[in-house]
């Protein structure tokens, strides 16, 4: 097996394990001002009705570190993308994008018939990713996010699954 292999292929998404969160912690903290400690990521992981994904590179050898995680919070039939980071070294490599396919896929065997998420304006490649997962926009939230590249106004997106 050539030493690359691993390298190239898609990341293996799974659910999130306790030893996981201090990683997940620094993936956050790499991506938000407000940052999220282990603490708090474990008090969400241990929520009823939460998914808590992350993205690992393949790998034959068992070092999986995350390159990437989502969180999503369940209620009824629908849910809501809590957050989404990908560790900026492994952006644009559609590690968010298998984030984003895993739990579509999970929610809709859960019979859920919509996912809902907020994203800055700004944010253009969420747009695209969210765009291109069938994403539509429901409504805006002006000055919700403080530190936006843009006037901090947040769209509601949803995609209907069922």
């Amino acid at each position: 097996m050539s030493f690359w292999w691993f390298w190239t292929q898609p990341p293996v998404i799974e659910e999130a394990l306790d030893e996981d969160l201090p990683k997940i912690a620094d993936i956050h903290a790499l991506s938000f001002d407000h940052k999220w400690n282990t603490g708090e990521l474990a008090r969400m992981k241990a929520h009823e009705g939460t998914l808590f994904l992350v993205a690992r590179r393949a790998s034959p050898y068992g070092t999986r570190a995350p390159l990437g995680f989502l969180i999503v919070r369940t209620a009824a039939d629908e849910a809501e993308v809590i957050t989404i980071a990908v560790h900026p070294r492994q952006r644009g490599r559609g590690v968010g994008k298998k984030l984003m396919e895993a739990a579509l896929f999970r929610l809709y065997g859960e019979r859920c018939k919509h996912l809902f998420l907020e994203v800055d304006a700004a944010n253009e490649a969420a747009l695209l990713l969210y765009r291109s997962l069938g994403f539509k926009e429901v409504g805006s939230r002006k000055g919700y996010y403080s530190d936006s590249g843009g006037d901090g106004t947040a769209l509601v997106m949803r995609v209907d699954l069922g």
